[in-house]
Formats: C-alpha cells, sequence, structure tokens
C-alpha cells in the first residue's frame, strides 16, 4: 500500500532549521523505530539470514556506516540491501527508475522487497509501517521481511547489531572481527561523544545554519575538534586506538571522506581542508580507503557530490556540482607506510600485516 502524505506541516523535508527559528541551528531529528536484532532466544527480531534488508543511500555518512560495517563483518549474504537515488526533494528519498541512468553503483534498484512492487519512495515504507508517521524519512532503514516492519533507523545501532548479533552465523575470520571490544568501550564512547556532536553533525550545524553567529559559532568549534584529531592520530596511528580498527575509525571516516568534496566548499567549512591542513588526518583516511576494500567499495563520490549539490537548493539555488577535488583520493605516496586488512583472503587487525 502507497500512502500520500496528506498530514498539514507547518514545514517541508527539505526545511533543515525550522522557518521562524531565530537561533538558526540546525537541529537533527532523534530517531524513531529502535528496536534490535538479538541472537538471543526468542528475540522479537532474530538474527537469521535472508530475513533483513537494509536501505541506504550512499550520498549520506550515516547510512555509510551500516555499509562499512556490514562487509567489515562479512554480512553480505545474510542481510540484502538497495541504495536509493542521491536526490532529494520535498517527498525525500526516492527508489530509481527504468529511466534514471546518472546513478550508477552497486544495487541502486527500485525497492527490491517483495510487496513493495509500487513504492517509489522511502516514505512508502514508512506510511506502510505506520501511517500516523510524522519524522523524516532518512536511511539507513534496517526492515524485517517476515514482519514487514522497520525494526531501526538508527545508524549507530545498526553498526552494533551487525558487529555482534550475527557472529554465530559467521564463519571465521569474521565471527572474530570485533568493532567494539570490551577492554576499549568506555573510550570508545568517549570519542565518539564528541566526534558526533562537533564533527559528524558539526559539519551539517555550520552548513544549515541560518544565521552568521550560528554558522561561526559551529565552524570554529568543528575545526577546533579537527585539530584535536589531528594531534591524536599525530603518532603515525593507523587506526584511532592504534593497531586496533574499531566503530570509531568507521564512524569518523563517513565524514572526513566526504570533507574536501563537499563540506568545504559547500557547507562552507573552509577554514582548512583535509589534504593540505591536516597530514596525519589524511594519511588515516587514505590508509582506510586504499587498504581495506569495506570502506573503498562502500564510497561512491558520484552520489556524493550531486545529492549534496543538486538537493540542497536552500544552499545552491543551481545545483552547479563542483569538479574538483581531483583525485577523489589521492592515492598513497611512495615511502608512506601502510597497513594491511586482508592478505590472501584472511583478515589482519594489526599494523604488523
Amino acid at each position: 500500500m502507497v500512502l500520500t502524505d496528506t498530514k498539514k506541516k507547518t514545514s517541508k523535508i527539505t526545511d533543515w532549521v525550522k522557518p521562524g527559528d531565530k537561533s538558526g541551528e540546525f537541529k537533527r531529528q532523534q530517531s524513531s523505530f529502535r528496536n534490535f536484532i538479538s541472537a538471543e532466544p526468542g528475540a522479537r527480531f532474530p538474527a537469521e539470514k535472508g530475513r533483513y534488508h537494509l536501505y541506504v543511500s550512499y550520498a549520506c555518512p550515516w547510512a555509510s556506516r551500516t555499509l562499512i560495517a556490514r562487509k567489515l563483518k562479512g554480512l553480505e549474504d545474510y542481510i540484502s540491501f538497495s541504495v536509493v537515488h542521491w536526490h532529494m526533494a520535498d517527498k525525500g528519498w526516492r527508489f530509481v527508475t527504468e529511466s534514471d541512468t546518472d546513478a550508477e553503483g552497486e544495487a541502486v534498484i527500485p525497492d527490491p522487497v517483495e510487496g513493495h512492487e509500487s513504492f517509489t519512495h522511502l516514505r512508502d515504507i514508512y506510511y506502510d509501517v505506520d501511517p500516523e508517521y510524522a519524522g523524516r524519512f532518512t536511511v539507513p532503514v534496517l526492515y524485517d521481511k517476515i514482519q514487514k516492519t522497520i525494526v531501526n533507523n538508527e545508524s549507530s545501532e545498526i553498526l552494533r547489531m551487525f558487529g555482534t548479533e550475527f557472529n554465530h552465523l559467521l564463519p571465521e575470520p569474521y565471527r572474530s572481527v570485533d568493532l567494539y571490544p570490551e577492554n576499549l568501550r568506555d573510550e570508545i564512547e568517549k570519542a565518539e561523544a564528541w566526534h558526533y556532536d562537533l564533527i559528524n553533525n558539526g559539519v551539517y550545524k555550520s552548513g544549515f545554519a541560518t544565521t552568521q553567529a550560528a554558522y561561526e559559532r559551529n565552524v570554529v568549534a568543528l575545526f577546533e575538534a579537527l585539530d584535536k584529531v589531528e594531534t591524536h592520530l599525530g603518532e603515525n596511528k593507523p587506526y584511532w586506538f592504534g593497531d586496533v580498527l574499531t566503530e570509531v575509525d568507521v564512524r569518523l571516516f563517513v565524514t572526513i571522506i566526504r570533507f574536501d568534496p563537499v563540506y568545504v566548499q559547500h557547507f562552507k567549512c573552509n577554514i582548512r581542508d583535509i589534504r593540505s591542513g591536516y597530514p596525519n588526518i589524511h594519511r588515516w583516511m587514505r590508509n582506510l580507503y586504499w587498504t581495506i576494500p569495506a570502506f573503498k567499495d562502500t564510497t561512491n563520490f558520484l552520489h556524493i557530490k550531486r545529492h549534496y549539490t543538486k538537493s540542497h537548493t536552500q544552499i545552491n539555488p543551481l545545483g552547479i556540482t563542483p569538479v574538483g577535488p581531483l583525485p577523489d583520493v589521492l592515492p598513497l605516496g611512495a615511502g608512506e607506510q601502510v597497513w594491511g586488512w586482508a592478505e590472501k583472503g584472511g583478515f589482519c587487525m594489526s599494523s604488523s600485516c
């Protein structure tokens, strides 16, 4: 069933700061669906192969977190996925059609879930699950194909589920990939708290600000946080915690990889760029991108650049997409230390690979 949006709203999906909000501050909506897949017996949403579908956008950093985790954990044959078109208009994310030729990428397809053949937009899934839904139609969406409902649309929680709840079904070495190791959990939580507020969400708070004061306050805080990251990574660390890849790297990477192509110009985050202003962050980002396929294979610059520049018409009303920077990611230079992940099909969680 496809429901049309007949609800009267005071603002549009594309109003990132509510009309009349004199603070000029972008305020991110809380996710609405917060159930969990669990390996525990009797769980409402049990961990089963082929039961769940993940809806994402390559443009969205939050959704990309879940794609990276899905690949790092070897869940490709366990959880299907599909990708919406990069353009977001007043009805939100839409699915591609046969006439679309401008959204290349793996799994960029119409809604593949049985019973959804008439669905044209992600909103159709939200309304099918809850006809009274009144929030944003966000990605990622983790969907249960058996119960025909949304399990969860909070990326950080989906990332955690992927990291643990399917382990009993997975072969080695994927079972041993631990993105949230118990001995580092306190430090992970502390790092992610300020990364989220000041960097992951900080670029949006800068770019969507509608007053000069709100913009300057947030962009200065953003670059102070990036300075802190640069110092932390200054000891030639391959990952945030040295030799151990964790979800901190996943969650930070999705913002940093978009920084120079989009956030510098589109969100006016231009105090410095990454490739010339932050050598340690730049090295860390390129190491993840070039040596771990889960990071590179889930990064689609066509979707990233076109979404931001052609969907955010209040920022870029003519929808012109800048060509550069070129290349999207600089190669690892001669003489740079390279940290491996995969070796002959196996996994190496250490810089000694």
